[in-house]
């Protein structure tokens, strides 16, 4: 067994892997052996096939397997061992030789790597981002307070329905006649005029009173399918196959949310008896609290902010003609090199940013620990209990849960994700010379989505 690793350009190499019979003979043979002692075979009994014919008949895809399984150990192994940092997989090589499997003793393979670049990421004070405080505005808190209103108000039956009155009604799917449909859909529901994306449809439902009814055609109403198929009590997949989109909605009653007044008695009910006493107090409580949520907004601008700094700035090549003929090879779908090349520019951010990240962890010691992974897990779920408003639980229980969960690798690697990233912005704010931005959340919001 032998490989020899050979520079062939710059960030690309070729990897000769020499494998000969006393490489493979000793397992084959045993693996062959045991075939034996368990085939039946038309006229023997079992356990004494002549080893020919075991031979003849299973040899050759018995030596494929072990020279495969011993070039994938070596290579891997001489890529750890030598600590070759690879990009992608290695690529086989098209060899005009044709291995012949039944004859062949020695084998001989070629792999393409591709190298990852040798470049450093520095970080100073020198290196000047914007952070952006999000401030609660006077807009802004008119809007939270009056959606607490809303939240806290009374339902009451009215007369006659406006704008933001919710209409109960008898559905009945329509013929095209006109008429109820005998076997069509039926259903009673309640319709938030909010859902209503068609504004002429949305009039017809203003102004309405118990007993009238109003022909629509659901589609055209409610685009929203999800929406609408909650509302008609069907299955999503049968709103694309509708026998007929005409309706008919016979209102029942009509709901009206009263609002809640903004005084103590909402007060007490939102922050707890005597905590907030006035409506200063109040809209000052509610600043503190939705300021306080917008900073994990600040910190994604902010991650966002240094992913494009560091890629302007950190200046490296990597094999992109290796790379654009590995995606093709490993692509689990049939792609051309033409569909590689409309995204590979996306693709190439993306894996460049993973290398300077991965400096960036190896230059600042980031490493995540099994203790920091469980008590991770442990804070999600109790934060996860306390939100549906559950009990406590003691530790045993929190780590049988804990434990659980991240015995599922997707769920482990999200929660190993997020403990990165909260360590990695932690050295972004500590070696980033950061100036401080007050913004309003809609500025905000314009900003973000103008990037």
């Amino acid at each position: 067994m032998k490989i020899t690793q050979s520079k062939t350009k710059d960030l690309m190499a070729t990897l000769k892997v020499e494998i000969v019979e006393k490489d493979y003979r000793e397992n084959v043979d045993k693996i062959l052996k045991d075939y034996r002692k368990t085939a039946v075979m038309p006229g023997f009994r079992k356990g004494k096939t002549p080893m020919s014919i075991i031979n003849k008949k299973y040899k050759t895809a018995v030596t494929v397997e072990e020279v495969n399984k011993i070039l994938q150990d070596e290579m891997y192994k001489h890529i750890s061992e030598n600590k070759v940092n690879v990009l992608g997989s290695p690529m086989p090589k098209k060899s005009e030789k044709v291995i012949d499997w039944e004859k062949d003793n020695d084998f001989n393979f070629e792999f393409e790597i591709g190298l990852a670049p040798d470049f450093d990421v520095k970080i100073t004070k020198k290196d000047k981002l914007n952070y952006y405080n999000i401030k609660a505005d006077e807009k802004l808190l008119n809007q939270y307070c009056n959606d607490i209103a809303k939240r806290y108000g009374k339902m009451g039956n009215i007369e006659i329905s406006e704008k933001d009155d919710l209409v109960f009604c008898n559905i009945e799917q329509l013929d095209v006649d006109g008429d109820v449909m005998e076997n069509g859909i039926k259903n009673e529901a309640t319709v938030s005029m909010d859902f209503i994306a068609d504004k002429k449809i949305k009039k017809q439902f203003v102004g309405v009173k118990p007993d009238d009814i109003l022909k629509i055609n659901v589609n055209k109403a409610f685009t929203n399918h999800s929406d609408l198929g909650a509302m008609l009590n069907v299955k999503h997949e049968a709103i694309h196959n509708l026998s007929s989109e005409e309706f008919q909605f016979t209102v029942k009653n009509i709901n009206r949310l009263t609002p809640a007044e903004l005084d103590v008695e909402l007060f007490d009910k939102v922050y707890g008896e005597g905590n907030v006493k006035t409506l200063k107090a109040f809209r000052d409580k509610i600043k503190e609290e939705a300021e306080i949520s917008f900073v994990a907004e600040s910190d994604r601008m902010l991650k966002n902010d240094v992913v494009t700094y560091l890629l302007e700035k950190t200046n490296f090549d990597i094999p992109d003609d290796f790379l654009k003929r590995w995606l093709v090879q490993t692509s689990e779908k049939p792609i051309t090199l033409e569909q590689i090349e409309s995204e590979y520019d996306r693709y190439s951010k993306s894996l460049k940013w993973q290398l300077i990240e991965n400096k960036i962890n190896e230059n600042f010691d980031i490493k995540i620990e099994q203790e920091e992974i469980l008590a991770q897990a442990k804070t999600l779920i109790s934060g996860q209990m306390m939100q549906y408003g559950q009990p406590v639980l003691d530790d045993e229980k929190l780590n049988e849960i804990a434990d659980s969960i991240l015995k599922k690798e997707e769920e482990r690697k999200k929660i190993i994700d997020q403990l990165y990233d909260q360590k990695s912005l932690t050295v972004y704010k500590d070696n980033f010379k950061l100036v401080d931005n007050d913004i309003s959340y809609d500025d905000f919001v314009k900003l973000a989505s103008d990037k």
